[in-house]
């Protein structure tokens, strides 16, 4: 059961899934914007993958210059999956935020210093003590800047990370598929449940990007 949880499901062997989307809250719980749209023009999209969605998203929307976030599932192949689907491994999917920012009051580099430094990006197939596919580290990009970008700072944040004796990064960099919206419970869960649970920890290694670092 654990080596099918921690393995890449083929899409041959994904579940089936479904043709129509979960149910899910309109507007976020904090901040009563549309999850899913209109945003306003000019704003940007991102999705990391960091573990369990629930305290990602909340290090995210805490953010100046975030707009709204949203928890759901992608990467992988089963359509309009399941919270207990993706807990199998047999999706292929990541638990992920999205996060839709104004690039004039954040940019996009210092969104990736919070992704590197709020979770240990060197423990492959898990995040702590959540083992599965579904917690594994990645940066889905949205366009081929972002791509750019996000390859960048991995060197940098490796070499620190090298420094101070830590691992190897195992972190997917890769284009963005479908994105499917987790169920409403999910969605600003640590605001509705405040004494929920929360499973993310950095490597305590700055990373050396953003303003105001050095290298």
């Amino acid at each position: 059961m654990l080596e099918q949880k921690t393995t890449m499901p083929t899409p041959d062997a994904a579940l089936p899934g479904r043709d129509a989307p979960l149910h899910t809250d309109e507007v976020h719980f904090v901040t009563g914007r549309p999850l899913k749209g209109p945003y306003p023009d000019g704003f940007e999209t991102a999705i990391f993958g960091m573990g369990c969605f629930w305290g990602v998203e909340r290090v995210f929307w805490s953010l100046p210059g975030v707009w709204v976030t949203s928890v759901g599932y992608t990467g992988g192949y089963t359509p309009n999956p399941t919270y207990e689907e993706t807990c199998t491994g047999r999706t292929g999917h990541a638990e992920v935020v999205k996060v839709v920012f104004n690039p004039k009051e954040i940019s996009y580099a210092e969104l990736l210093k919070v992704f590197w430094e709020n979770h240990d990006p060197t423990q492959g197939m898990r995040q702590g003590n959540d083992i599965g596919t579904t917690y594994r580290s990645a940066i889905y990009y949205l366009n081929e800047a972002q791509k750019a970008e996000a390859e960048a700072s991995r060197d940098p944040y490796q070499a620190a990370l090298d420094k101070a004796g830590q691992g190897r990064i195992t972190t997917e960099i890769t284009e963005a598929g479908p994105y499917y919206f987790a169920e409403d419970y999910h969605q600003g869960y640590l605001a509705k449940n405040p004494a929920g649970y929360c499973g993310i920890g950095g490597t305590g290694v700055v990373c050396p990007i953003g303003i105001g670092v050095s290298a």
